[in-house]
């Protein structure tokens, strides 16, 4: 325990914003000192698009398990000042600690001695890893199961579905004209946005459990002038593949109300949804294993959330989110990481690890002592 915690630490009090590309190349030479100091070797640096990510084999023959996490931050350099890492009655602090450093130390543990893992840490996630999407997908189709250590969801839980992310932006073209002489001979961006609001909002299905949200919006120039243009953003969030691409084609058919008004949408599916299907062999082997061990079921919830794990689900592979730490906070003042669960989360990481591992018609093992 007192290993793991000092892993974690390691890792806390090196900030790593997402867009600092100096910090999170700092952060990523922490993490590549403490993967190293359990899984043997140092790891790969790649580096793309200025982001530094991290990828360990072990073993030396071909990798069957990805172990998946990133090391970047939404917190801003100079956090720790006011939130140090901090270990006392019981509980773990630190920006980052929960979101997800703790989940690294737990997967170098986890890990330790095994062939036939890729361990891949990734250091733009928190930005909808831009420069990652690709190593994530290519890694995983050579996997034959993907394990995320995202933070659990409350009380443990797994994160069995996440719903899939489409991002849209309407730009509304319309003509300007004098608000007080001639109004009339202008085309309002204004209320052809608020039209196009109105139908995109009509899109979501709520008993399936899609949103479709207009959020940021704006047109106009001056307080006396028809807008001439107008655009707005929107947010989708979708449970299956095949509601990603109804409301995909919704907004590409939305079209003019005013005459003389122009539409124009851009965007489209950013994160596919992982679908309860791609973790459920995954989550019945992990529930057997706890059993096993002692450790009583962990529970799994969908959730809204995305994470690099909508990317493996979405090329195939089996894949179980939220394996990390238990306690709560994420991105927020409270964040925090119960310490007592830390080493029981381990072991069933590693006895699912050897699971997967175990040549075909080898009996489960029951996930003995970490190394």
């Amino acid at each position: 325990m007192t290993d793991l915690l000092e892993d974690i630490r390691a890792m806390v009090e090196c900030e790593s914003p997402s867009a600092d590309l100096t910090a999170v190349a700092r952060s990523a030479e922490v993490v590549a000192r403490v993967g190293a100091g359990h899984l043997g070797a140092e790891p790969e640096r790649i580096v793309l698009d200025g982001h530094t990510h991290l990828r360990w084999r072990t073993g030396g023959g071909p990798a069957r398990v990805l172990l998946l996490g990133h090391h970047d931050t939404v917190w801003p350099l100079g956090s720790l000042r006011t939130r140090p890492c901090t270990v006392e009655g019981g509980v773990l602090r630190g920006p980052g600690c929960f979101d997800m450093k703790s989940g690294l130390a737990m997967a170098f543990h986890a890990a330790a001695g095994l062939a036939g893992v890729t361990v891949l840490v990734t250091g733009d996630e928190e930005l909808g890893s831009p420069s990652s999407r690709e190593l994530v997908e290519r890694e995983a189709r050579g996997a034959a199961a993907a394990l995320v250590l995202e933070a659990s969801a409350e009380g443990g839980a797994l994160k069995t579905e996440r719903k899939g992310v489409s991002l849209y932006e309407i730009r509304v073209t319309g003509r300007a004209a004098h608000a007080g002489l001639e109004p009339e001979r202008g085309v309002n961006a204004t209320l052809e946005l608020a039209h196009q609001a109105l139908a995109v909002s009509a899109i979501a299905d709520p008993a399936a459990g899609t949103t479709v949200t207009p959020t940021r919006a704006s047109a106009g120039t001056t307080t006396n002038t028809v807008p001439a243009h107008g655009t707005c953003t929107v947010d989708v969030r979708v449970r299956t593949a095949a509601e990603q691409a109804r409301v995909d084609r919704a907004m590409r058919a939305l079209v003019p109300v005013l005459p003389g008004a122009d539409v124009e949408v851009t965007g489209g599916p950013n994160r596919p949804p992982l679908e309860a299907s791609s973790s459920a062999a995954l989550l019945e082997r992990l529930r057997l294993l706890s059993a096993r061990l002692g450790l009583g079921d962990p529970g799994a919830v969908a959730v809204g959330g995305a994470s690099d794990g909508n990317f493996t689900a979405g090329v195939g592979t089996p894949t179980l989110d939220g394996l990390g730490a238990v306690g709560g906070g994420a991105h927020a003042d409270h964040e925090h990481v119960l310490i007592d669960h830390l080493p029981g989360r381990t072991r069933l990481l590693r006895a699912l690890l050897q699971d997967l591992l175990a040549p075909a018609g080898e009996p489960a093992v029951s996930g003995g002592a970490l190394p």
